[in-house]
């Protein structure tokens, strides 16, 4: 095997980690009314996401540098814009990290204070919540996305994956920066059908994208730029 197919298989594994790494980072609980005195009795599932979302954030951050190394040898002068993008996007996942710790530590005192009518619980927590979404699905995926379109179009102008593929992930990636503003400014909410069909495309191309890479790698016969 060569190193480039090397490569090209541990950014297949990275890409379908991340998706399911995103997936067993959710905490469900957070969603429902009561969630301040329910994060406290489970405890251990909040743990997990955590341990998820930051297994998660370093994969981002393996993506990004493994994407630079190709682009770069490329010659493509987008790459250190990619890379900038991208780390800025892993960044807030780390940083989302802290705000679900401290709402698991807000629930505990919640529940030892005898889970009392004060305001002052249910502010806070609205707080860390909907800060930690905004992080997520804002911050995160702002930068994550930006990079991601820089990356297809890199894909696509230098033809190291089959070009329906990249025009694929370009498509896909301006829908998602569409929903993701669309969500700033409170066109859409979360968790709801528009939101999930607008960002659809850009999970199934990611599927897609780690698949073919996994299967057959990139394209090494372009001539390298100088």
């Amino acid at each position: 095997m060569t190193k480039d197919m090397r490569t090209a298989k541990i950014l297949g594994g990275l890409l379908i980690s991340a998706i399911v790494f995103g997936i067993l980072n959710t905490v469900p609980a957070l969603e429902y009314p009561d969630y301040l005195a329910k994060l406290s009795t489970i405890r251990t599932q909040v743990l997990v996401a955590v341990f998820f979302q930051a297994a998660m954030a370093t994969v981002y951050v393996c993506i990004a540098v493994l994407f630079y190394q190709i682009l770069k040898k490329h010659g493509d002068g987008l790459a250190i814009a990619y890379f900038g993008f991208r780390i800025i996007g892993a960044a807030f996942l780390y940083v989302g990290i802290g705000s679900l710790l401290l709402l698991l530590w807000l629930s505990g005192s919640f529940v030892a204070a005898g889970q009392p009518d004060s305001s002052y619980y249910q502010t806070l927590g609205e707080l860390l919540r909907k800060g930690r979404d905004l992080m997520n699905h804002v911050g995160m995926i702002l930068p994550w996305i930006t990079g991601g379109l820089i990356l297809c179009y890199c894909l696509f102008k230098n033809r190291l994956v089959p070009r329906w593929l990249s025009a694929w992930g370009i498509a896909a990636s301006a829908l998602t920066v569409l929903a993701t503003v669309m969500l700033m400014l409170d066109f859409i909410e979360m968790a709801t059908p528009t939101y999930f069909i607008m960002n659809t495309p850009t999970a199934l191309f990611e599927l897609s994208l780690a698949v073919y890479l996994f299967v057959k790698g990139y394209n090494t016969a372009v001539p390298e730029q100088k």
